[in-house]
């Protein structure tokens, strides 16, 4: 099987899944997520080469991890929980006025890092209040960008802006067009909403330093940008957003994947639920 007989996905998923394993090699290693993750691509990879006669059997098809390992590595590893409402909400008040309000806040409202870096201006309709969700911009081992569409049919998506994102990329947009004469010839124009002030654009780990700077500088517990995603879509599940609504809104074939992975309710989220179980509870006594 030669390399020019592979089509681009199937190249970048057998890339990212090299990466992970020169990752194991350096001492780093590996959550069961990232394995889960590795093993999806390299059997999408292997499946397109079987489809195409590269190859004439799956090898990975039945490699799966452990139950016992799952459970092992849950009882050992220690879960860093997502921001609830008010963690996000003082994260919102810490960004205000950032140069990257806007595109921080598009990562707020789930959209994942790469969709953020991928996002163009003419993917975003400012007058209907929705953006189209149709390209990504990968970072493979901090060094390389990949850019791409979506990594699945349902990745493809129209999102509603909410007012406060609306806003923001208003704002966003005249201050890149002041940016533009400033530079004068020097302004790359790359079409990019994530850009700096010369118009060339940012990549997710860029995004993710200028997120970490504000985090550390406000005081506020620090968790991945990508958790940002998980926080929106529990905030959606928790107030009661349909299960077809929501995995749309994630960008995934399959809800069960939404909410195993990104659905990760606090204590704080269980309290209606308390007070509903304490309501039951009284009208039986009273009956």
């Amino acid at each position: 099987m030669k390399a020019e007989d592979l089509e681009p996905t199937t190249i970048y998923n057998y890339q990212v899944t090299l990466e992970r394993v020169r990752d194991v090699k350096a001492g780093m290693g590996l959550g069961d997520t990232s394995v889960d993750m590795s093993l999806a691509r390299l059997k999408y990879a292997l499946n397109r080469a079987v489809t195409r006669g590269l190859v004439t059997v799956n090898v990975a098809s039945e490699v799966h991890i452990p139950l016992k390992t799952r459970k092992a590595e849950r009882k050992t590893k220690a879960v860093v929980q997502p921001w609830n409402a008010s963690e996000v909400g003082a994260f919102v008040a810490a960004v205000k006025g950032d140069r990257l309000y806007a595109p921080l806040l598009l990562s707020l409202m789930g959209l994942r890092p790469a969709e953020v870096c991928g996002l163009r201006w003419s993917d975003i309709d400012l007058n209907a209040g929705t953006l189209n969700i149709a390209n990504t911009r990968t970072m493979m081992g901090n060094r390389t960008v990949v850019e791409e569409d979506t990594k699945s049919m349902a990745g493809e998506r129209v999102l509603s802006l909410p007012s406060l994102v609306r806003e923001a990329l208003k704002t966003f947009r005249a201050t890149q067009a002041v940016e533009r004469l400033a530079a004068g010839e020097g302004y790359e124009g790359t079409g990019y909403v994530l850009v700096n002030e010369l118009g060339a654009a940012l990549n997710g780990r860029q995004l993710r330093v200028r997120a970490y700077k504000i985090m550390d500088e406000n005081g506020l517990r620090r968790v991945r940008l990508y958790d940002a995603r998980a926080s929106c879509l529990t905030y959606l599940a928790a107030n009661g957003v349909p299960d077809h609504l929501l995995v749309m809104w994630a960008g995934h074939t399959n809800v069960k994947t939404t909410k195993k992975r990104y659905v990760k309710p606090d204590v704080a989220d269980l309290l209606p639920a308390a007070e509903a179980w304490g309501v039951s509870q009284g009208a039986c006594d009273r009956s």
